[in-house]
This record gives C-alpha cells, sequence and structure tokens, in this order.
C-alpha cells in the first residue's frame, strides 16, 4: 500500500511533528510468557489437555499456519470451546498480567527495538497505545531503557474503537505511522483516518490486509521505519 505521507504533510505551512504508534504485546515486547500464563490460569476450568493444545496451537501460529490473531485469540478460543465462561477468562488474564515480567510471564524486548528508539530522530514522537493494563509495563520499558523515549503511554486503550481518537490526535500534528501485530486492533482505525501502518509479527506475510510495510518481526521493519520517519521530516522542512 502506498504511503500517506506526502498527503499528511503538504500544504500545513509549518514543521510537523510525525508520531509512530507503537502496540505492546506481540510489538515491543515478544515471547510466549505472558500468553501461557494466561493459559495456565486459564486451564483450571478447562479440558485435561488443554495446555497440550494450547501448545501445538501456538507453535502453528508462530509457523504463520494458523487463523488464530494472537496468542491471546489462540488461549481465549480453546478455552470457550471447553466451556470456560467469559468471567473466569477476564479472571484468569487480569491475574497473568500481574506476573508480566517475572519468571512466570518472562518476555523480551523485541530485535531491534532498543536500536530503533535510538536511532530515531528526537523530533518523532513515539507513543505506546495498548489493550492491556498498566500493570508491570513501565517497568519494563525502564529496564530495556527505552522509557525516556516514550512521550506517552496509554492502556486498556479499547482498540479498535478507543485507537481513533490518539490517531486524529497526532494526525493534527503531522503524519502518523501505527504499528502492531493484530491488523483489526492496531492498523485498520489509522489506516481509516489516512494514517500509514506496518503489521509485525507471524501473520505479517500471510495476512490479506494491505499495510504500509509488513515484515515478521520489528528488525525487519526498522529500516522503512526509520525512512518513514526521516521522509516525514524531510518533507515537513519542504512543506514549512
Amino acid at each position: 500500500m502506498a504511503s500517506n505521507l506526502g498527503r499528511n504533510v503538504q500544504n500545513r505551512g509549518a514543521r510537523v511533528t510525525p508520531t509512530i504508534i507503537f502496540d505492546f504485546d506481540g510489538t515491543l515486547a515478544v515471547g510466549d510468557g505472558p500468553v501461557l500464563a494466561f493459559a495456565r490460569f486459564a486451564a483450571e476450568a478447562a479440558g485435561d489437555d488443554y495446555i497440550s493444545r494450547v501448545e501445538s496451537a501456538l507453535a502453528a501460529y508462530e509457523r504463520g499456519a494458523s487463523a488464530y490473531r494472537d496468542g491471546y485469540d489462540v488461549v481465549s478460543s480453546l478455552a470457550r470451546a471447553d466451556g470456560v465462561d467469559e468471567s473466569t477468562l477476564n479472571a484468569a488474564y487480569a491475574h497473568s498480567r500481574t506476573r508480566l515480567g517475572t519468571a512466570d510471564a518472562l518476555v523480551q524486548p523485541a530485535p531491534g527495538l532498543t536500536e530503533l528508539m535510538a536511532e530515531l530522530d528526537p523530533q518523532v514522537r513515539v507513543i505506546l497505545a495498548t489493550n492491556a493494563p498498566e500493570t508491570g509495563i513501565p517497568d519494563l520499558l525502564a529496564a530495556w531503557g527505552i522509557a525516556d523515549r516514550l512521550q506517552s503511554t496509554h492502556f486498556v486503550v479499547g482498540k479498535p474503537a478507543g485507537l481513533e481518537a490518539l490517531v486524529r490526535a497526532a494526525l493534527a500534528d503531522g503524519p502518523v505511522l501505527s504499528i502492531g501485530d493484530i491488523f483489526v486492533n492496531d492498523l485498520a482505525p489509522a489506516r481509516a483516518l489516512g494514517a500509514d501502518t506496518a503489521l509485525v509479527g507471524a501473520t505479517a506475510s500471510s495476512s490479506t490486509e494491505d499495510p504500509t510495510f509488513r515484515g515478521t518481526t520489528l528488525a525487519d521493519l526498522a529500516p522503512r521505519i526509520r525512512r518513514w520517519a526521516d521522509d516525514a521530516l524531510r518533507l515537513s522542512d519542504l512543506a514549512s
């Protein structure tokens, strides 16, 4: 899909501020630890072989051989098939998030994340927008050395609909690039408003959607993200 950069910079008459909006799970943070923690808590109300089925489905998802949206969708869908109700699933998810970043729910920064953040021009605004609760995330961002690079962090956003206000506000200042691993949540609302989008993760190669960029890992996307940011600033200089 062609970039919207030119359209979002031209005829502004003043310098603009490009914004990159990142999702958290599956985008900035990778690893099955939090998902498996969720599964372990959900397993208390699921079938006897539930965990083994989750592990098999997660492996298929990571190979790109699955229609699940992400690991949390794997856990939830298989639990529902076992008769686990929504209140139990919600409680299991909430409990699992309290363990984020511990030995019970290990997670790592996406490969190339710290380098990308260091290389982005300081004039580029970087935002975190996630449906996850805040618990544990600020500590991880600080441990990874990127907390100070984020101009704002937004939790329990309620994507997809909840992303719209953030994108609209950012577009008022300049071009926007929204990056995430679930197209319908992280990218579709941004694209509908005229922002650029980047799909990352296991579904990136097989998705039939049309993001501006796509890559299996953040490291794969990093050169395009840097180029987008540099082009946004260059076009801003020309337009001002």
